[in-house]
């Protein structure tokens, strides 16, 4: 069920041992929120967002086709307090404190690639729906997704601040609707051209198949399933590379793909058939290039597999799910080109999937995580072939490469403390 608003939900109420983990680092954040006596009377509030985990579909959001994600257990945390002024200040630890104006709400170049970036962008989507602006706010974070790690922390802090801006300004909007906020505010503040499973994917929670056909209104379904269920563990192997400014090796294949779609005579790929490529392949190798051929070639194929992995959960078929798995990740190997950069002396993804083939065979699956280039793979891992799966990758990429992954039935929230 898609939820229609930000749900607030009771520390009692998460699963597990999550509410009491959560509750003690929001007693740190509370005490750490800053007050320089401008601040509104009123306790703190708190919220909570998902990192998230791509199932299935790698770059095809923005070509309009079509994903499978869900929203998972490493999240980030805020307590926020109002302020009688328009000012937003964040603290975080590890980062350089932050301050700005939201009654500025025109993008700022020196700003490009921040947080600031962001918050100020979801102040100017605010502003171009004619919402009336709400005061600031100080705000204490802290975050279990790791940056760069294909959890989609950038995502995640979006749908954070939707929250309080959501929770603090009354209004009411649905978690969708402020998922395309974060996309926009990731587009046009911050400098990404980034599409919007991320976003979705952290706001409704749980795992979540989205049809991009209709962009401003994607057809999306919620799926429950428990790998556990059958002694499979999910997890990313942190390759230990960097993705930070990677920001053009990611804007080349939706452009590509893009130029692709243009020469068919569409505006993205997702209308464009194997047939349509079949037809043009001298056209588009003269005009756009083979490395855009075979992005596209990926996508046609990659769209349609979310649809197949969903199916195959639904009648539990978990080996056929599996090889749809394998399959996205030779896909992605071959055609979409998102495992390596320019430099052949590194190629950690890479080392990582032909480490983790020969690990696990056809008894688990591997693939890329995420956009790409660098950071982590994500693998199923069999729980009796886990230790030695985790015993070679951490002597190849260090203690602690390997983080195991539960799927959060909830995403972006508030968290009442009583």
């Amino acid at each position: 069920m898609i939820p229609q608003k930000i749900p607030h939900l009771r520390i009692s109420e998460l699963p597990g041992d999550e509410g009491a983990h959560q509750a003690a680092r929001f007693v740190g954040l509370a005490s750490g929120l800053p007050d320089d006596g401008i601040v509104a009377t009123g306790a703190p509030r708190y919220y909570s967002s998902p990192g998230r985990t791509e199932l299935g579909g790698n770059h095809t959001d923005h070509n309009n086709g079509r994903v499978l994600a869900a929203s998972v257990n490493l999240d980030m945390l805020a307590a926020a307090r109002p302020r009688n002024d328009s000012t937003v200040r964040l603290i975080s630890a590890g980062y350089a404190p932050l301050s700005l104006d939201i009654s500025d709400t025109a993008p700022r170049a020196d700003e490009a690639g921040s947080p600031a970036a962001i918050i100020r962008g979801l102040a100017g989507w605010l502003s171009r729906k004619g919402l009336p602006l709400q005061k600031g706010f100080d705000i204490a974070m802290d975050s279990e997704v790791p940056a760069g790690s294909g959890l989609s922390s950038s995502a995640a802090f979006e749908l954070l601040m939707t929250a309080i801006f959501d929770d603090l300004g009354n209004y009411g909007l649905s978690p969708t609707e402020w998922a395309v906020a974060g996309q926009f505010a990731e587009n046009e503040y911050f400098g990404k051209p980034c599409g919007l499973m991320d976003q979705l994917a952290c706001a409704i929670g749980g795992i979540v198949s989205i049809d991009f056909g209709e962009p401003e209104k994607p057809k999306i379904e919620t799926i429950a399933y428990n790998f556990s269920a059958h002694d499979l563990v999910l997890a990313i192997v942190n390759t230990g590379s960097d993705h930070e400014d990677l920001t053009g090796e990611y804007a080349a294949i939706p452009r590509e793909m893009k130029s692709v779609a243009a020469l068919c005579g569409a505006r993205t790929l997702g209308i464009v058939t194997k047939a349509d490529l079949l037809a043009r392949v001298p056209e588009i190798r003269a005009s756009c290039g083979d490395r855009a051929f075979l992005r596209a070639w990926h996508f046609v194929h990659e769209t349609e597999r979310p649809g197949r992995m969903q199916s195959a959960l639904a009648q539990d078929d978990i080996e056929g799910y599996l090889s749809i798995v394998r399959e996205s990740g030779r896909s992605s190997w071959m055609y979409l080109q998102n495992i390596q950069t320019g430099d052949p002396r590194q190629q950690s993804l890479a080392v990582a999937l032909a480490l983790s083939e020969d690990i696990l065979g056809n008894e688990g699956a591997w693939r890329v995580h995420g956009g790409g280039f660098a950071g982590t793979v994500q693998v199923y891992v069999p729980k009796t072939k886990f230790q030695e799966f985790l015993g070679r990758m951490e002597a190849v990429f260090g203690k602690g490469c390997v983080r195991s992954l539960n799927i959060r039935s909830h995403g972006v929230c508030r968290i009442l403390m009583r």
